[in-house]
């Protein structure tokens, strides 16, 4: 039962709905920037610039949350899940700490925008978004939560589901809210801040829900009993989730500072990287899913004291993933004009957001490997070398070789939005490298997996 066919059997069951579940998530931002751009490019690259100062903020206190998954797996494979409703209230008091921290960076961060000197109707339309999807914060981390709980069970057909429901709701409501209907006024790009904040709640109501009257979920009973905060839990889940927490951040925020370092080249280059980079996070959706999985998995056969079985998951992940990849890059240049057209169809939009899909296709390959190596290793409950692999590969090696190549003339002359892209693919080249290596020192040295709880 161990062998490789069965393992990738396991991988794609247990990937699948995880990967419709980002897809539908990943989807919403694919509509939030294609009906922001029908308004104009200006309401797109609204949404562009606040995405990148909510994004790293929010994805700050996810990463916070990604590491208790394998925690959850692990008391699932050492049959031990009577310990996982408390886990769960002290994962949400975590959670709903980050979501008030994000809610009050989002609600200060004017100053950022003034600093940027950004078009007057750009900078309107950017504050209106954020003032609106700060108010999504608390339940979006509240349901990463329950999520996580779901999925460390091995059970993520719910997450595949709620994805579904976050998008019924996410059409609609841009739709009203870009757009104007029902009485409500049309916002542009602004509206798309609203739709999303209560896409956010609706998820998390629809989740609730199903885990109150899901068998699988009564036979767990996570809402029966009240927990108080145990400090002491709370504390050794935030330890190991912080490196997870500040690697994602430094990774969201690379793609964030490039979006505030193109934003004075004008709003068709800042609309033109957002494309490259919306469709690149759905192809990316790919590898996500089986770095998920393989987290689980191995999480599982560490419980079960079976680290052989937990590294041929390893192997298989990250072949799976690769071959995947290359199938993605071939795609992405085969058709990357038709691409950025379902975009936007302003010609120079579209040829510059085809040239950076080019680019955006051969780091498909690196960044499948980092993020399933990477999620390896949090199966492995190690989690400090992700903080130090994320920021030495995305800042001093891909942020300092785009900034080089796109505003200096240290090497060529200044390419703009095509050197930030070169120094994407140098930084997630050598983060793949780095995490390939670090998951085979933890696999020949052996990893002690406490317990949490």
């Amino acid at each position: 039962m161990n062998n490789t066919g069965f393992q990738i059997q396991r991988l794609i069951k247990l990937a699948l709905p995880v990967l419709i579940a980002q897809v539908t998530q990943t989807m919403m931002g694919f509509i939030d920037t294609v009906m922001a751009g029908r308004v104009s490019a200006v309401d797109m690259a609204a949404v562009a610039v606040g995405t990148s100062l909510w994004l790293p903020a929010i994805l700050f206190v996810q990463g916070l949350l990604m590491s208790f998954t394998p925690v959850f797996s692990q008391h699932h494979g050492a049959n031990n899940q009577k310990v996982i409703p408390s886990l769960i209230f002290q994962a949400g008091y975590i959670a709903i700490i980050g979501g008030i921290g994000v809610m009050i960076f989002l609600a200060s961060s004017t100053y950022l925008l003034d600093l940027m000197n950004l078009e007057p109707q750009l900078h309107a339309l950017t504050v209106g978004y954020i003032d609106a999807i700060l108010w999504g914060a608390p339940a979006f981390v509240l349901y990463q939560v329950l999520r996580g709980c779901s999925e460390g069970i091995s059970y993520t057909m719910p997450t595949m589901i709620i994805g579904f429901v976050g998008l019924a709701v996410n059409i609609p409501a841009n739709y009203i809210f870009i757009y104007g209907g029902f009485g409500i006024p049309a916002m542009g790009g602004a509206g798309c801040g609203v739709a999303t904040a209560l896409v956010f709640w609706a998820m998390l109501a629809a989740m609730i829900i199903y885990m109150l009257v899901d068998k699988t979920f009564k036979e767990l009973e996570p809402f029966k009993q009240f927990y108080r905060p145990h400090l002491t839990s709370m504390w050794s889940m935030t330890k190991l989730g912080m490196p997870i927490a500040m690697a994602l951040f430094f990774e969201v925020s690379l793609f964030a500072v490039i979006a505030l370092f193109l934003a004075p080249l004008g709003a068709n280059v800042v609309a033109s990287h957002q494309i490259a980079l919306n469709f690149s996070s759905i192809v990316f959706m790919l590898p996500l899913s089986i770095g998920i999985a393989v987290s689980i998995r191995i999480g599982y056969y560490l419980g079960r004291n079976q680290p052989e079985i937990a590294a041929l998951v390893a192997r298989v992940g990250l072949g799976l993933s690769l071959v995947l990849a290359v199938c993605t890059a071939l795609l992405t240049v085969t058709f990357r004009h038709e691409i950025a057209l379902l975009y936007n169809d302003n010609p120079e939009v579209v040829a510059l957001a085809g040239s950076l899909m080019m680019l955006a296709a051969f780091y498909q390959i690196s960044d499948s490997v980092q993020v399933v190596a990477a999620g390896a290793l949090r199966g492995y409950k190690d989690t400090r070398s992700a903080f130090y692999i994320t920021l030495f590969s995305y800042w001093f090696v891909g942020m300092s070789t785009g900034y080089i190549l796109g505003y200096t003339n240290i090497i060529v002359e200044p390419i703009g939005a095509h050197g930030f892209w070169i120094g994407l693919i140098a930084g997630l080249t050598v983060a793949a490298i780095l995490f390939a290596v670090r998951l085979k020192y933890i696999q020949k040295k052996g990893f002690e997996f406490q317990q949490i709880g």
